[in-house]
C-alpha cells in the first residue's frame, strides 16, 4: 500500500463489494467507476493500481432496486486480502438484505480490522450486524429518521457527505459514492489518478467529508455551509428541538453569529425558521396520514394542540383541519 507521498510502485488497492439486495444501482456504479479509471491511464480499464470484485456467498443475479441485475464475481475469499469491503445498500422495505453467510463474513472481516464501509443504506446492515457501534455513522437526510429509530444508542449524523475513520466508512450514497471513492483513491494511489478519474467522469472537483449534503428544506437558497448544516440538523430534530446555542456550537459559531448568519442569508431568525419547519412538518403529516391532531402536534414538539392550530392557522391561513380537507379531498 501507497504512503501520500505518492511513490511510483505501488500495491494493487483492493476493494471487495457485497451488494444487498435491491442495491443502489448508482452508488455502486459511481464508486467502481471511479477505481476503474483511477486504476489505469486515460479510459483503458486496466486493474493496473487497483483491483475490485462483488463477493457473494452464492454466483447468483442480484437484482438492484431499478430491476438491473449485477452477479458476483467471486466467492467470499479472505477478507485480510481486501483493503476495504464496501457494502452497497439500496431499499429499506426488504427484510434480510442479505443473508447469514454474508452477515457473517462482514464480522470475520471485522475481526481481522479490515475497514468496512456502508453505502446508502449499507450502514443499515452493518449497524444491525453490530458492526457500527461507538463508530459516527453518515447517512442520507432521507434515511436519518429511519436509522434513528432503529438504533438509536449510535451516533449518526444527516449533514455531512460520507465519513472514514481507520476501520469504518459511510456514505450519503448517489453521487457522493464518487467522493468517496476518490478520496480512498488519493490516499492509496495518487492525486494523479483521482484527478484521471474525474476528468473523465466530468467531475470537476471531489468533494470532501466535510462538504455538506445538497439538501435546503423550505427551499432557502444559500452557499454557506454552516447555514445549511443547521437547517438539516433542524430538519432532523423536529420532535426535540436542539437549543440554539448547541446548533450554533455545532458549526463553531455562537449564538449571536448565528442569528446573524440567518438575519443575511434567510432573512429571518433561527428561531423563527426552526418553527416553520416543525410546521412543514405537521402539515405534510396533515395530507399524508390521519393521525389524530394531537399526535401530530406531539410529533412536532407542541405540548398541546390548541397552542400548534393557533401558529399553524397564523402561518398558513387554515386550520388544521381545512389543510387536512383540502389535501385528501
Amino acid at each position: 500500500m501507497k504512503s501520500n507521498s505518492g511513490a511510483s510502485t505501488v500495491d494493487r488497492l483492493k476493494i471487495g463489494f457485497v451488494l444487498a439486495r435491491s442495491f443502489t444501482l448508482s452508488a455502486f456504479a459511481l464508486f467502481v467507476d471511479t477505481l476503474r479509471l483511477a486504476s489505469d491511464e486515460a479510459d483503458k480499464s486496466g486493474r493496473v493500481l487497483a483491483d475490485w470484485q462483488v463477493l457473494g456467498s452464492t454466483r447468483h443475479l442480484i437484482t438492484s432496486s431499478c430491476g438491473v441485475q449485477v452477479a458476483p464475481t467471486s466467492d467470499f475469499v479472505d477478507p485480510g486480502e481486501s483493503n476495504y469491503i464496501v457494502v452497497v445498500g439500496g431499499l429499506l422495505n426488504g427484510t434480510q438484505p442479505v443473508d447469514d453467510q454474508t452477515i457473517a463474513y462482514l464480522k470475520k472481516a471485522a475481526a481481522k480490522k479490515v475497514p468496512l464501509i456502508g453505502v446508502c443504506t449499507g450502514t443499515f446492515i452493518l449497524a444491525e450486524a453490530g458492526l457500527m457501534k461507538n463508530h459516527q455513522t453518515c447517512v442520507s437526510w432521507l434515511h436519518y429518521p429511519a436509522f434513528r429509530e432503529r438504533f438509536p444508542d449510535h451516533e449518526v449524523r444527516a449533514d455531512r457527505i460520507f465519513n472514514l475513520d481507520r476501520n469504518r466508512g459511510s456514505c450519503a450514497g448517489g453521487s457522493s459514492s464518487a467522493d468517496m471513492a476518490a478520496s480512498i483513491v488519493r490516499r492509496h494511489i495518487s492525486k494523479e489518478a483521482e484527478r484521471n478519474a474525474l476528468d473523465v467522469l466530468q467531475i470537476d472537483k471531489a468533494r470532501s467529508a466535510l462538504d455538506i449534503q445538497p439538501r435546503r428544506p423550505l427551499s432557502i437558497e444559500c452557499d454557506d455551509p454552516r447555514l445549511r448544516a443547521v437547517l438539516i440538523m433542524m430538519e432532523n430534530h423536529i420532535d426535540s428541538m436542539i437549543p440554539l446555542d448547541d446548533l450554533a456550537a455545532s458549526v463553531g459559531l455562537s449564538r449571536r453569529q448565528l442569528e446573524r448568519l440567518f438575519a443575511k442569508n434567510a432573512m429571518s431568525s433561527p428561531g423563527h425558521v426552526y418553527t416553520r419547519l416543525r410546521l412543514e412538518r405537521a402539515r405534510q403529516l396533515l395530507i399524508q396520514t390521519k393521525a389524530p391532531l394531537i399526535e401530530i402536534a406531539m410529533e412536532i414538539g407542541f405540548e398541546n394542540a390548541s397552542h400548534f392550530g393557533k401558529l399553524f392557522r397564523k402561518t398558513y391561513g387554515q386550520t388544521p383541519a381545512q389543510v387536512r380537507a383540502a389535501g385528501t379531498g
